[in-house]
Formats: structure tokens, C-alpha cells, sequence
């Protein structure tokens, strides 16, 4: 026993250690790169060079943590001090919404959101917010029970086999949602590094998450999230804190960047008032009214512009035989709609775009405003306004009680050597957290002041190369348009996506391309840190909690049991885990929506599926089996409808009497939770006491007959 301390001690001492050598090598990379680039080396070497030297990395972590030990794949050995746990979160938690995608929602949303873009801060504030949640209500009493699974605390508190069915589909569903938003980041950061196309990109990166999360399970996943988190905050802090020198004359960002807002404020106010901002807001009214005219007649619109195009390839070919006209003439063929159906679906989305940049700013709201509209102002703006302010706060509350239910996330930290070590574990991750989230506000307000002040106002002829190099990867990320035909790139010209904002900035503020390399570096990072996490978990569900938990409840009655070992469970975890890898890349591949959203999703139905029935059972003893699955059920369900029943591309999947026609009080989709939470509370509370009540009922009964 007198040894142990002096052990602990060692091995505190051997992982710090290895953490400075770690942090001197990443640094003495950047440097060594930084030189080669001022002696010449390409652009075109310097994104390969960083996507596979910290894939490499990752992978050699991933080889040396190679474990078949079940308690070491599944929770890794309960041995992590709670610093390296704090810091394996923190990776975990900054997947590519965070790092690639949450400055670009401040950059196009402000601070407050707009319209039917709920979040700004809500994402700084809710994401944070949750982790105080973590601490005080799941994460020390799941860590007491010494589980591997969130499922796992479903059969234990409450028993019998459908509360762990419903939280391991569950865990699946949500699980699933996240992934394949991380997956497409992979893919984004591996194309523009490369210059592969994005599907092959995303193999790219998908082999890198493999090695880590195949071969040592989560004792893999930690060590190499660690070593991810160095890589992020890296990326992070020199590409912001550049910028703030180079406009405020400090590195400082988190406390200087305020004097921007001012000036942005009086640019906002310049451009609402400029003429050629008039135009572009006139050329796309023009615009839409064009599409509103195609789409009154969609058949012969459609018939009468093949043709037309068709006419003028063939005088092409046969008078001037320009190769290079024919080529754009026929590839502008190929692209059309197929047919009626795919023309009217093109024209409505390119017609709510139209409507959308011809609004003042583009269709951006202020950057510092309260919230859009005005409470003095007419009936309409004060609608606006309390739709606003309610979609922020529904946010903020789906993503804080999200939080507290991501089966990834709480599953970290049954990792931790002792509960109370699991509650530092807590406190480690939400500083390595706000080292990041301070400065998420920050980068987004400085970004928009340089694209005001340096981008707006070039000629077209004069626009960066990284401009045409980054409309090549996506269109959908950035493009820009001389749409009033002025010669003149004006700040309604140019459309950026939210996936785009971080990952270009070091190119936007005329650093050295090696940031460039080293901000994808750190996408990337946290793209594959969180995909490993979150894969990890959905394998352990089909694997773990249905799997052989189901065929152990059909094996129950037989005379001669079958034992399970557990290297069975371990390998079949990692198939399992492969198998979901590859799902999740032919889904993302598809590139479906943008980042942030598909993630804010993910956390409405970790809320609603199981936040309720969790918290009620850790903390009320009456909360009984019946009761659990129903608020899961019921929470889970309104949840998916509301999703389903509000979103246009899946609205197709209900029966035309189950669409939903107006929001209910304004709330967006993402925010579906904000019903589901409050349902499952209510069902899980009264189901619950109705049980008892005739349990007590029905022992009464008896006593009297008795």
C-alpha cells in the first residue's frame, strides 16, 4: 500500500513528461516548416505534408495503444488522471462544428442569430453551459457505478431489457447524426490540403480515424485526442491572435477585439447606405422575379432553354469551332435539371436564395445586435423580435441539456480513476474549453472587419487565388458574383459559407500558407477526434448493449450456455465499428446539409432521449421502469416529428396530414428539443406516479383481503 502513491506519482510525472516532448515536437514541426516555406517550398507540398504527418501521428498512438483487454478498450483501464482526461473532452467535444464551423456562425448570424438561423453566442453559451450540467447531475454518480455504456445505467437503475434498447438506439441515432457531420469536415479539410476530390478526402481522413479507433478502443481514443488538443489549440490561437496584432497591435484578441465592433458597426451603416450595395439588392430582386416566372410554367421553361442551348452549341461547332465555348456550352448542358421534378426543385431553392441576398448585408443581420427586429418598433418587428429571442434561449437550452446526454461525451468519463476524479475531470475540461470558446467571438468580429475593409471594394480581376481555389472544393463555401456587373466585388457579392470562416482566415489575413496548413491540421484534429469518440459508441451499442445482451437473454433458458468472452466482445466491437465508419462516409459524401446544423440536431435528440429519465432516475427513487421508457418514448418521438415535420428535404417521409404547416411558437428545428425535454419530464414524472400509486393500491388491497 505505501507504494502506490509514489507509482501515482511516477506515472504523473512519465505523462507530463511525454506532453512536453509531444508540444516541443509539434512546435519544432511548425517551425522547421515555417523555414522551408521562406526557402521555397511549394504551397502544393505544405498541405499534403501537414494532412499526413499528424494523421501519422494519430496512427502510430493508435498502433501503440493497441489493446484486445475489455476494460481497456471499452473505458481505458479507469486510469486517466483527470488533466489528460479534461483535455481528451475537450478534444473530443471540439469537433468540426466547433473549430471549423462556430465563428462562421457568429461571422454570418452575429451575435444573436437571425431569423430562421437561431444561435450567435447561444452556441458559446449552451455548449458551455452544458458541461456545468455534466458535473453537478450525470457525470460523478455515472462514474460511481463503475458502467462502460450510457445504456448500461438504463439496465442497472431500472432493469428488464427495453430502457437499454431504446438508450442504445438512441445512442445510435444521435451518435450517428454527429459522426457523419465530422466525417464531411474530414473530408472539406482533406480536399483543400490535398486537392483530391472531397469523396476521396474523406478516405483519406476515415483511415486515420480508423487506426486510432479500431485497434485500441478508447485507451487509443484518449491518447490521441490529448495530442489532438495540442494540435487545436495551436491551430486556434496563432491564426486569431495574428490577426489581432495585425489590427489592434496585440496578440490579446479576447480582450481587444470590442474596439472592432465599433468600426464594424459604422462599415454596417456605410453599406446599408451605399449605392452599389443598392444595386446588387436590385439585381437579385431581378433575379428572383426571373425564377418566380420560370417556375409558374416548369415544363416548357425547362424545354425551351434545353433547346436553346442545345441551338447554340450547334452554332458553335459549326462557325466559330472554339473548343473552349463548346466544352462550358456542354458541360452548361449537362448540368441542367434532368426533368420537371429536379428543374422545380433547383429554381425554389435558387429562388429563396435570390430572396435571401436581396436583403440588406446579404440577408446578414448586424453584428452586434440584440436580437433582429424591434421591441418598439411595428406589430410585425415585435413578432420578430420575440421569435428571435426565443429561438435563442430554445437553443441555448438544447444544447445545454444535450450536453449533459451525448453518450460520447459522458462516456469519457467513465474513464476517470475515482469519482471525485471524475468531478476535476469536469472543471479540466471546461478551461480547455474556454481557452477555445473566448476566442471563437473574437475571430468571427476580425474576419468580418478584414473582409469589410481589404476584400470589399477589389476588383474581380484583382481577387486573391484562394478565392477561385476555394469555389473549386464546394461552391456551396464560397462564391462570389458580379451580379451588377460594376467590375467591383461588393459585400452582397460574396456568399461564405459557415464551414468556410476559420479555415480561411490565416489566406484572408495574408499569413504564411504553413498557418493555412496548420488551421486544416487542427480541423482536421478535431474532426477525427470526435468521429472516434462517437464511433466508438455507436459500435459499443450495436455490439455491447444489443448484441450480446440480447442473445445472453436468449440463451438464458438453454441447459448449456455458450461462454462470451471478452476478446469476442472486443473484436466484434471493432467490426462493428468499421461497418459504421464506412455508413457514415457514403451518407456524408452526399454533402446533405452544413455542419452546425446537423450537429445541433444530434444534441435535441441526446436531450429529449435521454436527459429526463436519467436525471429523474439518479436523483428520485420512485422513477420506475414503466415510466422511463415512456418519457424516453414520448420525448424521442415529438422530438423526431417536429424535425421531420419542419424541415422541407424530409417532409416527404410523412403522410401529407402529418406535415407541419406553421412552427409551433416560432421555434426551429434544431430546437426541437426544447419540446421533447419538458414532455419526457412530464410523461417520465406521471407514469411513474400512477405505477406507484397502484402498486400501492393493489398492496393495500391484498393486506385487506389478507
Amino acid at each position: 500500500m505505501p507504494e502506490r502513491p509514489a507509482l501515482s506519482c511516477a506515472y504523473h510525472w512519465r505523462l507530463h513528461r511525454i506532453l512536453f516532448l509531444y508540444v516541443l515536437g509539434v512546435a519544432g514541426f511548425i517551425a522547421a516548416m515555417l523555414w522551408a516555406e521562406g526557402r521555397g517550398l511549394s504551397r502544393h507540398w505544405i498541405g499534403p505534408i501537414f494532412l499526413f504527418s499528424t494523421v501519422m501521428v494519430y496512427a502510430a498512438i493508435g498502433v501503440y495503444s493497441r489493446t484486445s483487454n475489455a476494460e481497456e478498450y471499452f473505458v481505458a483501464g479507469r486510469r486517466i488522471p483527470p488533466l489528460y482526461n479534461g483535455m481528451a473532452a475537450a478534444a473530443d467535444w471540439m469537433s468540426a462544428a466547433s473549430f471549423i464551423s462556430l465563428s462562421g456562425a457568429l461571422y454570418l448570424q452575429g451575435f444573436s442569430g437571425a431569423g430562421t438561423q437561431p444561435g450567435g453566442l447561444a452556441y458559446v453559451l449552451g455548449w458551455t453551459g452544458g458541461f456545468c450540467l455534466v458535473g453537478m447531475l450525470i457525470a460523478p454518480y455515472l462514474r460511481a457505478m463503475n458502467l462502460y455504456t450510457v445504456p448500461d445505467f438504463f439496465q442497472a437503475r431500472f432493469g428488464g431489457r427495453w430502457p437499454r434498447i431504446i438508450a442504445a438506439l438512441a445512442a445510435i441515432t444521435c451518435s450517428f447524426t454527429y459522426v457523419v457531420a465530422q466525417i464531411y469536415g474530414v473530408g472539406l479539410i482533406a480536399a483543400r490540403l490535398t486537392g483530391v476530390q472531397f469523396e476521396i478526402g474523406i478516405m483519406l481522413g476515415l483511415g486515420g480515424v480508423l487506426l486510432c479507433s479500431f485497434l485500441g478502443g478508447m485507451r487509443a481514443i484518449t491518447w490521441t485526442q490529448v495530442a489532438q488538443y495540442v494540435v487545436i489549440l495551436l491551430a486556434f490561437m496563432l491564426p486569431v491572435s495574428w490577426l489581432a496584432y495585425k489590427q489592434l497591435g496585440t496578440p490579446w484578441a479576447q480582450a481587444a477585439y470590442t474596439q472592432q465592433l465599433g468600426k464594424i458597426a459604422q462599415m454596417e451603416q456605410q453599406l446599408l447606405s451605399s449605392e452599389a450595395e443598392q444595386s446588387v439588392i436590385e439585381a437579385y430582386r431581378t433575379r428572383a422575379q426571373v425564377l418566380q416566372a420560370k417556375l409558374r410554367d416548369v415544363p416548357n421553361v425547362l424545354a425551351a432553354e434545353r433547346q436553346a442551348l442545345s441551338e447554340h452549341i450547334r452554332e458553335l461547332r459549326t462557325s466559330s469551332g472554339n473548343i473552349g465555348a463548346i466544352m462550358a456550352a456542354s458541360r452548361e448542358l449537362a448540368a441542367m435539371p434532368k426533368d420537371e421534378a429536379a428543374a422545380r426543385e433547383r429554381w425554389t431553392r435558387e429562388l429563396r436564395e435570390a430572396y435571401e441576398r436581396a436583403k440588406p448585408l446579404g440577408g446578414m443581420p448586424l453584428q452586434s445586435q440584440p436580437f433582429a427586429g424591434d421591441p418598439h418598433g411595428t406589430p410585425e418587428e415585435q413578432k420578430i423580435y420575440e421569435e428571435s429571442r426565443r429561438n435563442f434561449l430554445a437553443l441555448m437550452f438544447c444544447l445545454m441539456v444535450g450536453t449533459a446526454g451525448l453518450p460520447h461525451l459522458l462516456t469519457r468519463y467513465y474513464t476517470a480513476p475515482s469519482v471525485s476524479a471524475a468531478r476535476s475531470s469536469v472543471a479540466w475540461t471546461l478551461f480547455f474549453i474556454g481557452l477555445l470558446y473566448l476566442g471563437a467571438p473574437a475571430l468571427a468580429v476580425l474576419v468580418k472587419y478584414e473582409v469589410m475593409s481589404n476584400l470589399v471594394g477589389a476588383s474581380f480581376d484583382a481577387l486573391p487565388n484562394w478565392i477561385a481555389q476555394w469555389s473549386r472544393v464546394d461552391a456551396s463555401l464560397l462564391a462570389v458574383e458580379d451580379i451588377n456587373g460594376d467590375g467591383i466585388l461588393q459585400f452582397g457579392e460574396i456568399r461564405m459559407g459557415a464551414d468556410l470562416i476559420m479555415l480561411v482566415t490565416p489566406e484572408l489575413g495574408g499569413m504564411p500558407y504553413v498557418v493555412s496548413g496548420l488551421v486544416a491540421a487542427g480541423g482536421l484534429a478535431a474532426a477525427l477526434s470526435t468521429a472516434d469518440g462517437l464511433l466508438l459508441t455507436i459500435s459499443n451499442a450495436l455490439v455491447r448493449d444489443l448484441y450480446f445482451q440480447e442473445r445472453q437473454r436468449l440463451e438464458a433458458g438453454r441447459a448449456r450456455k455458450r461462454r462470451i468472452s471478452p476478446e469476442q466482445r472486443v473484436i466484434l466491437s471493432k467490426f462493428a465499428l468499421l461497418l459504421v465508419a464506412l455508413s457514415a462516409a457514403f451518407v456524408a459524401a452526399r454533402r446533405s446539409s452544413d455542419i452546425l446544423p446537423m450537429v445541433s440536431a444530434s444534441f435535441s435528440l441526446a436531450a429529449s432521449a435521454f436527459v429526463p429519465a436519467m436525471v429523474m432516475g439518479i436523483f428520485w427513487r420512485g422513477t420506475t421502469r414503466t415510466g422511463a421508457v415512456a418519457g424516453m418514448l414520448a420525448g424521442l418521438a415529438v422530438t423526431v416529428y417536429y424535425m421531420v415535420a419542419h424541415v422541407p428535404g424530409l417532409q416527404g417521409a410523412l403522410p401529407t396530414m402529418l406535415r407541419g404547416e406553421a412552427l409551433w411558437w416560432g421555434i426551429q428545428p434544431i430546437s426541437a428539443g426544447v419540446f421533447g425535454v419538458p414532455l419526457g419530464f412530464a410523461v417520465t414524472l406521471l407514469v411513474s406516479w400512477l405505477e406507484r400509486q397502484r402498486a400501492a393500491a393493489c398492496t393495500k388491497l391484498e393486506k385487506t383481503l389478507n
